[in-house]
């Protein structure tokens, strides 16, 4: 009677680990690689043959000359090294937890008194909460906005070109409908690098 169920079971588990995890991932690297290289290669940054980072994976950045990216739960750490094995992930902090109250207002103090803000000057959620993964490569065009002056201040540029910069790469929602629009703070850098 055991045999009758066991042996089917095992059968089954082997069946559906070759087909789920060998040959499915195995076919769709073969499609991905030829139709969407730079997507299957990681969306890596090449800036005059350096790696400088993927568009789909924010980093850690509190220099004022940058803009700066929302806060992650993981220090953005995507990558293994040798402290650390590399995963993406949330607190899980609900809205009754007073560790997130305690660290959004920091946060939310933080932003103001970095970008000149008045105790008034409401801040986008993308720059006090953390996003599920930890690793979002976009802010909101709005949380851009707020940190103008302070980069245009760093670098001593116009801030109303700092502003245009900001506006040339908000991205709208995909398709038009999915999602908000969106400003990836890498590629913004970027093109702040480029300018001065």
């Amino acid at each position: 009677m055991v045999t009758q169920i066991i042996f089917p079971a095992l059968r089954m588990l082997v069946v559906l680990t070759v087909l789920t995890g060998l040959l499915y991932p195995g076919l769709v690297t073969l499609v991905a690689t030829p139709l969407f290289p730079t997507q299957a290669a990681g969306s890596l940054i090449d800036v005059d043959g350096v790696i400088v980072g993927s568009a789909v994976v924010g980093q850690a950045n509190q220099s004022p000359r940058y803009f700066w990216p929302r806060p992650s739960a993981v220090d953005y750490m995507a990558g293994s090294t040798p402290n650390h094995l590399g995963s993406s992930g949330a607190t899980n902090a609900g809205p009754t937890s007073r560790a997130l109250a305690t660290t959004v207002a920091a946060r939310a103090a933080a932003f103001r008194a970095a970008n000149s803000l008045d105790s008034n000057t409401p801040i986008p959620a993308d720059m006090l909460f953390a996003s599920g993964s930890g690793l979002d490569p976009d802010i909101s065009p709005a949380a851009a906005m707020l940190q103008v002056k302070r980069v245009a201040v760093a670098r001593n540029l116009n801030p109303a070109f700092v502003a245009d910069l900001v506006a040339a790469h908000t991205e709208a929602p995909q398709f038009g409908l999915l999602g908000p629009a969106r400003v990836n703070v890498l590629l913004l850098n970027l093109a702040l690098d480029r300018v001065q």
